[in-house]
């Protein structure tokens, strides 16, 4: 039976049993800080097992194919996978939940019924197992499958009792088991197993040999009945849930192997394709069959694998970078690279065809692979080949650090492991894997070290440029001083109808500094929320005010925060935020909207937000796509925005059922979480969105839209930062200004200008030339002195000086012509600049560079030595030197620093 017919079989089951089918959520899991990704089928409903939401439309009964990811955080598989026949980065998870419907009874027959029934599987060949406490689910088991005792097994607390949380709901969990020794049909025992276990003329097995047999993979777990029975207390106690509710967990990938008759997942049809297509691309075939870990098997499987991972990420808006989410994808797509480089792809990137055939087989399922297609596969070829460009100057650093052939401790310590790191893009996992090759350890501490350093680092520089109050401060609203009048601290946001508004106060929290928070019963402050900045303003009452410059919210609430003068009382309020303000940021909020539907028209539909930033002063609209937009497509984008402004539509706002405004084409935005009920911002003809910003009554009001800059910001992120209204007029009246300017200074005519301005250029190009020219012809001599000065290190040769020129061009010229006449040298040039700047080039000859020598690393070491910082490329390199007077140390060192890359070459 084929993956798809399995996942559609489950389904439709549960729908029988009037389940509510619920699409798979995002791997990226809405309101939830505690979780990189979905890792497992409840997650989605956390909340409602939690009690702090009801279950969606009332319904108490649903099942879903959900899409997970183990790769990041406490449930990290990723350096397994590959290597065994089960571990996977991306997976799915079948499940069926009550939430406080049925309990045990029913939850046991639909498992039996469906395993032994719709997938057919022979009862003979079922185990299960029980909490060794639970004994209603014991007699359970034994009533509804008639399963004798010996073939139900009590174990502990470790394998068959769940918990969310230390506190909170948790309950005992019995799990179904086939025995793969009789339906695999390339079971084979590992070598050298003994024991009870290992008797297949056994019907029955005890619980320790049950174990052993486990974890030693002939009876495979396929499905995990969880019963939250209890609320654990801190002191440990179980206190009965008064609603007990079921969490089921089945496997898809395993529930395929067992029907497909095979002991590894990857030999099931949903990895076949997936292999086959790197098997065509390598081209050479895969012979992983025999055995798990047999040659370079792993590199197929770890391709496959991770394909799905990649493809699935990206489609549910996750973006390779350097931190969270993203750093693990970045991880994912850089281990698949590895491997294709083992595999011999060493200049091409590999990986993207896999996901293509990812999207070919899974897109039926998951439609949003074919509708985010282009996206996916263009990000991860950028991926590979951005990581291909880098990985023979990381491989060569490698080499240095960890030869074959060495005699001394094979050990790559914390801070080299953090520079391959930070500078080459490898993964640490990636380091280990390629030190255990030889045998090498990595020093695991001292890297997290050097990168909490850096991250540290990076903390302080951003709590020193932001001022603001921590949410967790304001979180506990039992600590706020409450109105004795008050029924409740906190009112609903009325700031889409006016600016000021008559109120009260309803809670206040002082805070250090003169600051407080207050909490009002209705507010006209909006909290940043869509990417739509805090309101500012002020609140003002008999005898004192608060400079609101802060809105958060707590708990649903909105707390304004500000600077209190006077002595604050409850009582009766103004609350108000400037009406200039409100305008700009509503102006700049609906070009958001008409920005992100023209850049669809103009680019195509694989655009989706990525991030936004809504202010008074600009909009930034961060959004997917590859390489720069070209200028006419900017061109375009603007215009087509304008166009939406001077039509003057009139916006239409309503509160609709989430269901009814998605199917009427309203866009919801990725990594966002949505209630049942939505707020739709249309403009009609030209964007429909989910939103709960503020925004123009018609579009006429936003006045004029201007696209500032169009930058990259990360792989296949593009970032625009626009101005609309009176922030557009200025802009345009200061180049004006500006283009006044310089036809004053080249004496012209304002429509001449460009035409003087050019001609100019031309002028200065071709002084440079002469320059240039007369550089090299008399500088013949000082060539001939600095090479006359070289060092003799091993096969090369090293100048250093300090030489006198007059700025940059001058000193690269030089540097050029040194490089012309060493081919097996370097050269460490120092210079003081007629600006007062210092400055270090270092270049390699041509034979040098073919040993593996790069001017960007010599420049580096030396820069280093006098505090500065630079790169380049292998043949020429630049750094500047914040002290000029520390230059003449740094070139004397040079020698030294630069011998260990002589010497290697």
């Amino acid at each position: 039976m084929r993956a798809s017919e399995i996942r559609s079989r489950f389904l439709a089951y549960f729908q029988r049993h009037d389940h509510v089918a619920r699409p798979s959520a995002s791997l990226v899991p809405a309101d939830d800080p505690t979780l990189l990704f979905t890792n497992a089928g409840m997650v989605p409903f956390k909340k409602i097992f939690l009690g702090l939401e009801d279950p969606p439309d009332g319904k108490r009964r649903a099942t879903t194919a959900q899409k997970c990811v183990r790769a990041g955080g406490k449930h990290n598989d990723l350096e397994q996978v590959g290597h065994t026949a089960r571990h996977h980065t991306f997976f799915e998870m079948l499940g069926n939940f009550s939430f406080g419907d049925y309990f045990k009874r029913d939850a046991i027959a639909f498992a039996w019924e469906f395993v032994t029934k719709d997938l057919g599987i022979d009862p003979k060949e079922l185990r299960v197992s029980v909490f060794h406490e639970d004994d209603e689910a014991r007699a359970l088991w034994r009533e509804i499958a008639g399963l004798p005792d010996t073939r139900i097994y009590g174990l502990g607390a470790k394998d068959n009792f769940w918990q969310m949380a230390d506190t909170g709901p948790c309950g005992p969990c019995t799990e179904i088991y086939v025995d793969l020794a009789h339906l695999a049909k390339d079971w084979k025992f590992p070598e050298g197993a003994t024991g009870e276990w290992t008797d297949l003329s056994r019907d029955e097995v005890s619980v320790d040999a049950f174990v052993e047999g486990a974890e030693a993979g002939r009876f495979l777990e396929i499905w995990n009945l969880v019963f939250m029975q209890f609320d654990r207390q801190p002191d440990g106690t179980l206190v009965p849930l008064p609603k007990p509710s079921v969490d089921t967990g089945a496997g898809l990938e395993r529930i395929a192997a067992v029907l497909q008759g095979v002991t590894n997942n990857y030999h099931t049809d949903g990895f076949a394709p997936l292999i086959a297509k790197v098997e065509e691309v390598v081209g050479r075939p895969y012979t992983g069959r025999e055995a798990v870990d047999a040659g370079e098997a792993p590199s197929y499987r770890v391709l496959a694998d991770h394909a799905r991972a990649v493809a699935f990420l990206l489609a549910d808006g996750v973006f390779p970078s350097n931190e969270g989410r993203g750093y693990v994808l970045r991880r994912i797509l850089r281990r698949a690279v590895r491997h294709a480089y083992l595999l011999g792809r060493t200049s091409q990137p590999t990986l993207y065809h896999v996901v293509q055939a990812v999207i070919d087989t899974m897109g039926d399922a998951y439609p949003e692979l074919r509708q985010r297609a282009q996206h996916i596969v263009t990000t991860t070829r950028a991926e590979e080949e951005r990581f291909l460009a880098t990985i023979e100057g990381g491989l060569a650093r490698f080499e240095e650090l960890a030869p074959a052939r060495t005699t001394q401790e094979r050990n790559i310590s914390g801070e080299d492991a953090f520079r391959l790191y930070d500078t080459f893009g490898f993964p640490i996992d990636l380091t280990e894997l390629m030190a255990r090759e030889r045998d090498y350890t990595v020093d695991i501490p001292g890297f997290e070290a050097a990168l909490e350093r850096q991250r540290t680092q990076s903390q302080e520089e951003r709590k020193s440029r932001h001022l603001g109050v921590a949410a967790d401060e304001l979180s506990d609203v039992s600590a706020w001083d409450r109105a004795p009048e008050a029924a409740d601290v906190g009112g609903a946001f009325v700031g889409y109808d006016g600016v000021e508004i008559e109120t009260l106060v309803t809670a206040v929290r002082h805070l250090p500094n003169g600051r407080v928070a207050v909490m009002l019963r209705e507010t006209p402050f909006y909290a940043e929320s869509g990417g739509q900045v805090s309101d500012r303003g002020e609140i003002v009452g008999d005898g004192w005010r608060v400079d609101v410059d802060e809105v958060r919210k707590i708990d649903g609430r909105i707390a304004a925060v500000g600077t209190l003068t006077g002595a604050l009382q409850f009582g009766r309020v103004t609350a108000r935020v400037p009406s200039d303000r409100r305008r700009d940021t509503e102006r700049n909020h609906t070009a958001t909207h008409l920005l992100h539907a023209a850049l669809r028209h103009q680019l195509g539909e694989h655009v989706h937000q990525a991030g936004s930033v809504v202010e008074p002063d600009r909009l930034r609209f961060d959004f997917t796509h590859h390489g720069p937009v070209k200028p006419e497509q900017l061109d375009a984008i603007e215009i087509e925005v304008n166009r939406g402004v001077w039509a003057a539509v009139p916006l239409s706002i309503a509160q609709k059922p989430y269901q009814e405004a998605v199917a009427g084409g309203a866009m919801a935005l990725f990594g966002e979480k949505y209630g049942d009920v939505v707020r739709v911002v249309d403009i009609p003809g030209l964007s429909t969105e989910l939103c709960g910003g503020t925004h123009v009554r018609n579009t006429a009001e936003i006045g004029l839209f201007r696209i500032v800059s169009e930058t990259g910001v990360a792989a296949g992120v593009r970032r625009i930062t626009a101005l609309t209204g009176p922030k557009a007029y200025e802009l345009l009246r200061e180049r004006e200004r500006e283009l006044a300017h310089v036809a004053e200074l080249v004496k012209a005519p304002l429509d001449q200008a460009p035409r003087r301005v050019a001609a100019l250029v031309e002028e200065r190009r071709q002084l440079e030339r002469r320059l240039e020219e007369a550089m090299k012809g008399g500088g013949a001599s000082q060539v001939q002195a600095l090479v006359s000065g070289a060092q003799t290190m091993g096969n090369a040769r090293l100048v250093t000086a300090e030489v006198s020129v007059a700025d940059v061009k001058a000193l690269q010229a030089l540097g050029d012509a040194l490089r012309e006449v060493l081919a097996d040298g370097v050269a460490v040039l120092g210079a003081r600049l007629d600006d007062g700047k210092a400055t270090v080039l270092a270049v390699v000859g041509d034979g040098l560079r073919d040993r593996g020598v790069r001017a960007d690393d010599v420049v580096r070491r030396v820069a280093a030595a006098a505090g500065g910082r630079g790169g380049g490329k292998p043949h020429m390199a630049q750094a500047g030197i914040p002290d000029a007077g520390r230059l003449g140390d740094a070139l004397r060192e040079a020698p030294e620093l630069v011998r260990p890359l002589l010497e290697a070459a």
